[in-house]
């Protein structure tokens, strides 16, 4: 921990120094010029209402896209044949390209769901991928032995399937989030939502007030950090083992 602030030291001493040799403000603006209008953009209405707007986004894409992935992942994982009928699914998700992605749905949805439909597909892989990992991972003497007793289906997967996908659900969940932010707020740069973060980045861009970008996208990274951090703090308050839930982001999760 203690070599974090030095790390932010030599970031912000290099950011400086960049900043002088460009000697523009348009090109790179220095720390002090970003982070005063950074403390400027933040007190300001437009601001708090992006800041929401991109955040119910980002919440959106993940309650959707979670329990889908799980159940996906479930069914992957436990029968082969839905495994190789989902795989098409998951390849074509994870190979087609980000932008496609904006693009398409941006003709399909419109301007203020395309970025959750974009999360939406971002995320669910990766969920999917998580939970098959925690289902192919359960002991196999433990399978036998709830075969041997013909416990219930329902039974074995409250039991024996649930306990064991749980700390990949959760580390998948901690590696959504984070992603989620980008994907959406690359979204927003494309399609400019009536309020939202990349909005507001796009708007900065346009008129070259290259500090007000650094501030939007400042913003951005502090809310994703923010958020990822108290999801964090959340499952370690309430589950201890959460904190360190292993994270399965293959390609393809069949």
């Amino acid at each position: 921990m203690f070599w974090i602030l030095p790390g932010i030291l030599c970031l912000l001493i290099l950011w400086e120094g960049a900043a002088r040799f460009f000697g523009s403000s348009l090109l790179l603006p220095g720390p002090l010029e970003a982070a005063g209008v950074f403390f400027t953009l933040i007190k300001t209405e437009r601001f708090l209402h992006a800041l929401l707007s991109s955040f119910f986004r980002v919440i959106l894409g993940v309650v959707i896209a979670a329990p889908l992935g799980i159940l996906a992942g479930i069914a992957a994982g436990l029968d082969r044949r839905a495994g190789f009928f989902l795989k098409p699914l998951f390849t074509v998700i994870s190979a087609t390209p980000v932008m496609s992605v904006i693009l398409i749905a941006f003709l399909w949805f419109g301007q203020e769901r395309t970025p959750v439909f974009t999360a939406f597909l971002m995320v669910f892989p990766v969920m999917a991928a998580n939970t098959v990992a925690g289902v192919q991972g359960v002991d196999g003497g433990l399978r036998e032995l709830f075969a041997v007793y013909r416990i219930p289906p329902g039974d074995a997967l409250l039991n024996l399937y649930l306990p064991a996908i749980l700390p990949f659900v959760l580390g998948g969940l901690r590696s959504s989030l984070s992603l989620c932010w980008k994907v959406v707020v690359a979204a927003e740069v494309l399609v400019q939502p009536l309020s939202a973060l990349g909005t507001g980045m796009q708007n900065a861009k346009a008129r070259l007030e290259t500090p007000e970008l650094f501030a939007w996208t400042a913003a951005t990274v502090i809310a994703a950090a923010l958020s990822q951090g108290l999801l964090t703090l959340f499952l370690r308050k309430v589950l201890p083992r959460a904190g360190k839930s292993p994270v399965y982001t293959p390609g393809n999760p069949a």
